[in-house]
């Protein structure tokens, strides 16, 4: 949705362009690409071209007198390397209706853009060279790749190119369901990974005596080893920030979108639209605020408000991962006449995060320190596998449904998502809540013995 967004507004700034309908059958719009072409249209959107076994449609072109000028439409903020074959092969079908473009663009998002009108929204990157060099290779790259649709399943081994661009869709059914593979390593990540693969070291088991490990990871290879949950003596003095009166939880959602719609936005900028937060009183028992933006208006001033108002006894505030205190830094940029109390806020963070990175291990953390790895095997019990939205990214999609797209939405779904988020956010905190607790508690029977 995003991407067709940015897609249309790039039309705008090519006015008097036509532009070939999506809805027809493939046939009929290479045929009104070719009437368009022939008319006085110096500009054409979505012209589609097609060889015996290739398609595509090009998001604009644009007759000038020194050729064509290509120019390929991405709601990315950057050229990646990806565009480039992605242009390419488009360039290789269109070169058998037309002559090859003079000029071939990239046409995304400004990182310099801030809403509303600081800069233009969209810049133009020229990649003429590096889809002329590539064009050559589509042809046989495409024939390789028809073989392999009409033949059998291809038995391709694992690697690097599971991860490249972006991650597969079969990653969970190729590679192997085992803790001790060598992906699994602490920071190892899919570059790292592919080369120890290369180099015969496909499990932890295999390391080469010697490898220099970061601590984190030197202590997963001592848990896996036979170890088992491991905690290290520094744990107690770790925690010492975390023994306050009253202690919050914090944790933030937020939305981001291609196009920005706030004041000082960039494009897919993040920004603050729910919080939750539980606060610890002194005699132990929690109350728990929370809140979740509602309609399309600059949200970071209600949030700011009212998060400021939940936070403002606590004595230290708990997160997990420094994400809140970059969202709390950004609120104050944009709600200047609350950037002191957000600074008094900020200053009563502390992060769970590395206390947990650099004190405990269990094996099934599975060389991940993130909240969901580590609280089921800390907390037992307590995991999120009874939530309908598990994860950040989905929770950044309802939202923006719920702010921007609601009216297309029927009034019972908007209820259910909304209270999804709501459980989904709250959850977080409760589990660092219980985290803590978990923590504290090792730490004790650690000093004991």
């Amino acid at each position: 949705d995003q991407g067709r967004a940015v897609g249309e507004l790039a039309r705008s700034r090519f006015p008097g362009g036509a532009l070939i309908p999506a809805d027809l059958a493939r046939s009929e719009r290479v045929q009104a690409t070719n009437a368009a072409l022939t008319s006085e249209n110096s500009i054409v959107f979505e012209a589609a071209f097609a060889t015996e076994e290739l398609f595509v449609a090009v998001d604009v072109i644009q007759r000038s007198d020194a050729g064509w000028h290509f120019l390929e439409v991405k709601s990315a903020s950057s050229v990646k390397p990806e565009h480039i074959l992605d242009v390419a092969t488009q360039v290789h079908v269109m070169s058998h209706a037309l002559e090859t473009p003079s000029r071939i663009s990239v046409m995304h998002l400004s990182k310099e853009f801030r809403h509303p009108d600081l800069g233009d929204l969209f810049e133009q990157s020229d990649i003429t060279d590096q889809v002329l060099e590539a064009v050559g290779t589509i042809a046989d790259a495409a024939r390789r790749q028809l073989q392999v649709l009409d033949g059998p399943l291809p038995d391709i081994v694992i690697g690097a190119h599971c991860n490249d661009p972006r991650p597969c869709v079969f990653y969970d059914r190729c590679w192997p369901d085992d803790a001790r593979h060598i992906s699994r390593l602490y920071n190892v990540g899919p570059k790292k990974t592919a080369q120890f693969m290369q180099q015969g070291v496909h499990r932890i088991d295999d390391l080469p005596a010697g490898t220099k490990l970061p601590p984190a990871a030197q202590r997963q290879v001592r848990s896996l080893n036979g170890a088992g949950l491991i905690v290290e003596p520094t744990l107690a003095a770790a925690l010492e920030p975390f023994s306050v009166p009253r202690l919050g939880f914090l944790d933030f959602e937020t939305v981001a979108r291609a196009i920005p719609v706030w004041p000082a936005m960039a494009p897919w900028g993040q920004a603050a639209a729910q919080f939750s937060y539980h606060e610890r009183a002194a005699d132990g028992s929690y109350r728990h605020a929370a809140h979740l933006a509602e309609g399309p208006h600059d949200a970071r001033p209600l949030v700011a408000e009212r998060l400021i108002d939940a936070t403002r006894d606590a004595d230290a505030v708990v997160t997990y991962s420094s994400f809140e205190k970059t969202q709390i830094g950004a609120l104050q940029l944009v709600v200047p006449e609350l950037a002191d109390e957000l600074e008094v806020l900020k200053g009563k963070l502390v992060d769970l995060l590395p206390v947990v990175r650099n004190n405990v291990y269990h094996p099934d953390f599975h060389g991940s320190f993130s909240i969901k790895a580590v609280l089921t095997p800390l907390v037992p019990g307590l995991s999120y596998n009874d939530l309908i939205i598990v994860n950040g990214l989905r929770a950044s999609v309802e939202i923006a449904r719920l702010l921007f797209v609601a009216d297309r939405i029927p009034q019972d779904e908007r209820d259910r998502v909304r209270q999804d988020l709501l459980d989904y956010c709250e959850r977080d905190t409760w589990a660092t809540v219980k985290l803590l607790e978990s923590l504290q508690h090792l730490a004790r029977t650690t000093r004991e013995h």
